[in-house]
This record gives C-alpha cells, structure tokens and sequence, in this order.
C-alpha cells in the first residue's frame, strides 16, 4: 500500500518497532519507515480500541501517536528516525505527562 517511489543509495539507521528490528533511510519519519514496512497501526483509540494510523502525514490529525523511546503521545509523521529508536505501538488512554 505503501512504497518507495526510487531506492537510492542513502545513509540508513537501525530502529526498533514493536521487537521488530529494522534498517530504514537516515531521513525517514518514523511513520513513513512504519508504512513502508507494513505496520499500518500507530495507536488503538482509548474507548474502542479501534486501529488507527497515519492520515495526513503532516501533524495535523494526531492519528499516527506512537510510544518512542519510553515517552507516549509523539507524533510518528513529525519524528524523524535515529540510530536506536525504540517505537512501540500506543494503546488505549494515556497518562497526561506534566
């Protein structure tokens, strides 16, 4: 559903989602380099638990929040991958971080 148009020579990092290890561009979002790995789900919603994933790519829906590294609630569109990133799916409610 997802792909890269052109596979280019580019400096890549080594990122983990949900245990899953994974070498993606330098210069990936974290959800482009979950899209382009098939992980379609960023987070479940806190009272269904619907599914829901990335819409519009450029931080306005807030649909694509992920847990990086220990912290909840960050945008996987808006975060660029780096060396180690620990990305895990965010379910249900979350705890307002002061």
């Amino acid at each position: 559903m997802f792909k890269r148009l052109n596979q280019t020579a580019e400096p890549t990092v080594t990122i983990t989602v949900e245990d899953r290890r994974m070498k993606v561009p330098a210069t990936d979002s974290v959800a482009a380099a979950m899209l382009t790995a098939g992980i379609v789900t960023t987070r479940t919603t806190p009272v269904s638990g619907a599914h829901r994933g990335p819409y519009c790519m450029m931080g306005t829906c807030f649909e694509c929040l992920v847990e990086i590294d220990g912290v909840s609630n960050r945008q996987a569109c808006r975060t660029q991958v780096r060396e180690g990133m620990q990305v895990a799916v965010q379910r249900g409610p979350r705890d307002i971080q002061s």
